[in-house]
């Protein structure tokens, strides 16, 4: 006996056939089908050719959580045993059921399954948003006596035989979110991380698809753990014919044991389809768009005074920094690290959460009334899941800090210890120290950082595997934080952007991207954070004209339309500034605030420009109907004149008009007195149809090496 179960929303297919009693096998995962018929289900049943290349009659199915019982050789979906028995399953699903969605979901398939053998029940659910969107998740629940050692779930999707070609990334700190490629050939590339976040080395995103797939073509299959912890993802490729897609949570051994009626849940597995990135990226931003929760007012301009201070604060420094920010047009001054306990460096004080007297004598309220005086909201930088050795909330309480086996200390780290927020003392604590700030001052946003890994740090005494339990303890310390303070946001950092998930954003309003404020770098790791951020949740800040984490001197005209695409900030000393800069600066916030309705809710897109010495991205309306793009340079081309180049996502039966756009409207930075002027630019523009210009593309002018430009295209009347 077999049944058919087709989730259809937002152009994606997900066929799943479950056959007799057992987990169910994915028949197609890709393009929209349709509505099901006749031939659907003939090729569900094995009488047409399977597309992934296996009939479902063949002696091999592989369902969304593989099992062994099945004759399959590669990953367990669920890996686990009892005291060395059972070490693997074989579910028996007792019911399926459907269920349609309120927004932004579509629907969902449930199904639960039994191992009388393993003494485990299962729910494994699986669902499809609006656009196209899929996520899995598994639950499982001890049901004998005993203790179910747990070693790992891992729901996985086969991508078809014509994904030949795997992207995921690495990198270091200022350099997250680095792309790799590889073929995807016979074996299993698995990347683990046992850093207690996901860290700069993150596989982020797993991609497989047809080579040479880029932003606007070539199909790709995607997926992602929606987890702040240790992650694990895995693309896995068989003689079989069978080539498979996994991700979740990375469980250290011992991490989690389940005694009779204990259940373990697992992080929602994010599964992505599209005709090139943008297309697979883009079900992503609407899903999260389309939240109730997402962030719907304006972005403020931010401005940080980290780059600007350091631990160096004073009343008379901070509230000038404020000044000048106001003047340029900022909308929220966040105070970074420094203003509390004995923090005048990063050897003391973290942990204490309570404002330094001997910095601030009068308190923070002198600071907030000046800031708020000149129309800007606050902000705070906390670091709550650490603590210093030499603080006073480690003297008080040693107890509540993770250790190493047999309780001695773990390794050091950025001078700190991991704080146990599984305590239900510590985590009263840190929760009661920061709620008092929030009552006691009108702070409307929370730059939470993450800065030590957690190494060896475990559950003391016995330095069990804390990363589990500390993760679910730090995002519901998050949910509690909003729950009694609505309107507060919080962004996510970990030493920059350590810790970027999907897991994170349900219970974050930003990201920080990177601890890098040098544009030249930033033009990469933004453009790879954006596969799963929006523009709105992305921070990028305009830095100063050397760049302190680079030492690279750049101009402030491309410092900006860098941080223009992003939630757009200022991480820069602008008392230093001179009056001329500060006047650009303020006519590049004036320009964002202008187009930030467009940047914050249009499709996010990438032009597959060859010389890699170019890029140009953009945003283009949901009706198509407008678009900003960046074109930039960021090194000395092999070609000169660069070759017209596709502005992607307008509508080909459209008319559009397009001009430059910002404070750089001029021919400043493009090199036509090398006779490289274009008709068009001289022209102040040009309308053109929208096939033209996606198809053909237009005529782009020659810049110098870290040069921007900005274009835009507005639909004829």
């Amino acid at each position: 006996m077999r049944s058919l179960h087709h989730l259809r929303a937002g152009g994606v297919s997900l066929v799943l056939a479950v056959t007799g009693d057992r987990l169910p096998t994915v028949v197609h995962w890709g393009a929209d089908l349709g509505a099901t018929t006749d031939e659907l289900h003939a090729l569900a049943l094995g009488v047409a050719p399977q597309p992934f290349g296996y009939p479902v009659d063949g002696p091999m199915p592989v369902s969304v959580l593989p099992e062994a019982s099945t004759g399959w050789p590669g990953v367990r979906g669920v890996a686990g045993h009892r005291a060395g028995a059972a070490p693997s399953t074989r579910f028996v699903v007792t019911d399926v059921a459907r269920t349609e969605r309120p927004a932004p979901w579509s629907a969902a398939l449930t199904l639960d399954a039994t191992d009388t053998d393993a003494g485990l029940d299962l729910r494994l659910e699986i669902e499809q948003a609006r656009t196209g969107l899929l996520r899995l998740r598994a639950t499982l629940t001890s049901r004998t006596d005993g203790v179910y050692d747990l070693v790992g779930v891992l729901p996985a999707l086969p991508v078809p035989d014509r994904a030949r070609e795997l992207l995921d990334f690495t990198g270091h700190q200022l350099r997250e979110r680095s792309p790799q490629r590889q073929p995807f050939t016979h074996g299993t590339h698995e990347r683990n991380g046992h850093r207690g976040r996901p860290g700069f080395d993150s596989g982020f995103l797993l991609c497989a698809g047809e080579p040479g797939f880029g932003a606007r073509a070539g199909e790709v299959w995607a997926v992602h753990p929606g987890w702040s912890g240790n992650q694990r993802m895995l693309a896995e490729r068989s003689y079989h014919g069978v080539s498979l897609l996994g991700a979740g949570e990375l469980l250290e051994p011992g991490e989690v044991r389940l005694g009779p009626g204990e259940r373990y849940t697992s992080p929602w597995t994010y599964a992505t389809y599209g005709v090139g990135l943008d297309d697979a990226s883009a079900r992503v931003h609407d899903w999260l768009r389309s939240r109730p929760e997402h962030p719907r007012r304006p972005r403020p301009v931010v401005v940080n005074t980290w780059e600007a201070v350091t631990f160096d604060h004073s009343l008379a420094r901070l509230t000038a920094l404020a000044d000048a920010a106001a003047e340029v047009g900022a909308e929220r001054f966040v105070l970074d690290d420094g203003w509390f306990g004995a923090r005048r460096d990063d050897t003391a004080g973290l942990g204490d959460w309570v404002v330094s007297r001997e910095v601030y004598p009068d308190g923070l309220q002198p600071l907030v009334d000046h800031v708020r005086g000149l129309g800007m909201d606050v902000g705070l930088w906390v670091e709550p899941e650490m603590v210093n050795p030499d603080s006073d909330l480690a003297r008080a309480h040693p107890e509540w800090i993770l250790t190493a086996p047999g309780g001695r200390r773990a390794a050091p780290g950025r001078h700190q210890q991991v704080l146990d927020l599984s305590a239900p003392g510590a985590y009263a604590h840190v929760l009661g120290q920061l709620d008092a700030l929030l009552d006691e001052h009108p702070i409307a946003y929370l730059k939470w950082d993450h800065n030590r890994e957690v190494g060896e740090a475990g559950l003391p005494p016995s330095g069990r595997g804390a990363v589990h339990v500390q993760t679910r303890a730090v995002l519901r310390l998050m949910d509690e934080l909003r729950s009694r303070h609505p309107g507060l946001e919080i962004e996510t950092c970990a030493s920059g952007g350590g810790r970027v998930d999907l897991g994170i954003l349900q219970h974050t309003d930003r990201v920080w991207t990177s601890d890098s404020t040098d544009a030249h770098e930033r033009l990469g790791i933004q453009r790879w954070t954006s596969l799963l951020v929006p523009y709105e949740l992305l921070g990028a800040h305009v830095s100063a004209p050397v760049a302190p984490t680079s030492d690279r001197a750049l101009p402030l005209d491309f410092r900006c339309a860098v941080a223009l695409f992003g939630h757009f900030g200022i991480e820069w000393d602008v008392t230093e500034a001179d009056p001329a800069e500060r006047r650009r600066l303020a006519e590049w916030v004036a320009f964002y605030k202008e187009r930030r309705g467009l940047l914050h809710s249009g499709r996010v897109v990438h032009a597959d420009v060859p010389d890699p010495a170019y890029d140009l991205h953009g945003v283009v309306a949901p009706e198509r109907d407008e678009a900003l793009y960046g074109w930039v340079c960021t090194a000395s081309s092999e070609v000169w004149p660069p070759p017209p180049v596709r502005l992607p996502g307008l509508d080909p039966r459209r008319r559009y008009r397009v001009t430059l756009d910002g404070p750089v409207r001029d021919l400043e930075g493009i090199a036509a007195r090398w006779g490289a002027g274009l008709p068009w630019v001289e022209a102040g523009g040009a309308e053109l149809p929208g096939r033209l210009l996606g198809e053909v593309g237009l005529a782009m002018p020659v810049l110098f090496a870290d040069r921007a430009l900005l274009l835009r295209v507005t639909a004829a009347r």
